[in-house]
């Protein structure tokens, strides 16, 4: 059935652009965090945030300010999975952009962080271990490396949303997108962190960005498949 009957104007023609502004969204935040994280083989020193020493101080105002520019984009990005979903079931399609967007406001203070904890630690080099220094990343860890355990939790959350919604109610997706939900996908990244090294070293510092650039591309692509059923 023609996309224009299941969806009519004025959010069919939204659809496709918010997807490509999600993939946007990715491109720019992956490659913020990307700079302000990536560090070669430094990534796996002993000590905590040590490898920030390997960073090149002028890659991280840029990635920060790159990311920072891109955060918002996010937004509009999750309105393209509300979008997609909202034929099957409109409180679920709700409910996951809700989480989603609460999702990339708690990643955002985090991952705004990182570039000023990098020029604090290259600042204080050689300092790393000494008892200030400690309990300075001790606050830190307490305050906002905390929130990753929260982001991750609700992007587990979101992306049982999205399976359940997929699969259970008659959305514009096929069946097979609910594979390529957020979790699965970051799972997959920190596993190529371990089988395959030479790549997974290069998607790692920017995980969650690479999760949702393959969400979203694969969305759109699934999204031009042609649709055999009607919403309830």
């Amino acid at each position: 059935m023609k996309l224009e009957i299941l969806y009519p104007n004025p959010y069919r023609k939204y659809l496709h652009l918010t997807g490509v502004i999600g993939v946007l969204a990715s491109l720019v935040v992956g490659a913020g965090e990307f700079l302000v994280h990536f560090a070669g083989n430094a990534i796996h020193s002993p000590v905590a945030y040590s490898f920030f020493h390997s960073v090149p101080a002028a890659r991280l105002p840029m990635g920060h300010f790159l990311l920072v520019a891109g955060l918002p984009l996010y937004v509009i990005g999750y309105m393209h999975l509300f979008l997609a979903l909202a034929p099957g079931s409109r409180r679920l399609a709700s409910a996951v952009f809700v989480i989603g967007i609460y999702s990339f406001m708690i990643g955002g203070i985090w991952v705004g962080s990182r570039a000023f904890l990098g020029s604090l630690i290259q600042l204080l080099d050689g300092q790393i271990e000494t008892t200030l220094m400690q309990q300075i990343l001790a606050s830190y860890e307490q305050l906002i490396e905390s929130l990753v355990q929260v982001l991750r939790v609700l992007v587990l959350a979101n992306s049982t949303l999205i399976v359940y919604t997929i699969l259970r109610t008659r959305t514009l997706y096929p069946r097979w997108m609910a594979f390529f939900n957020p979790i699965f996908l970051l799972v997959l990244v920190f596993l190529s962190y371990f089988l395959l090294p030479t790549i997974g070293d290069f998607l790692v510092p920017t995980a969650m960005n690479v999760a949702h650039l393959v969400m979203f591309s694969i969305s759109l692509v699934a999204l031009r498949v042609p649709l055999k059923r009607s919403p309830a």
